[in-house]
C-alpha cells in the first residue's frame, strides 16, 4: 500500500506518494527536491490516556 505524506519543506507542502518498499528510506520530493525519510511503519492513532480504562483518574479521599 503506497505511503502518502506531505513534503516537510514549508515552502512546498505538496502531497508526496512513495511506494511501500520506500518505508524507512530517504526519498526526494519530486516538486522541490527536498530529502526526507518515509516513516518505517504504519501510523496508528494513539489512544487518549483519559479514555483508557486502565488509567482512570484517582478518586479524591474524603476529609475527616
Amino acid at each position: 500500500m503506497p505511503v502518502t505524506m506531505i513534503c516537510p519543506n514549508l515552502k512546498c507542502g505538496r502531497t508526496v506518494t512513495a511506494a511501500d518498499s520506500a518505508r524507512g528510506k530517504v526519498v526526494r520530493c519530486a516538486h522541490c527536491q527536498q530529502l526526507f525519510m518515509v516513516p518505517s511503519g504504519p501510523t496508528t492513532p494513539r489512544e487518549d490516556p483519559v479514555d483508557s480504562p486502565e488509567e482512570k483518574p484517582a478518586k479524591p479521599t474524603p476529609r475527616r
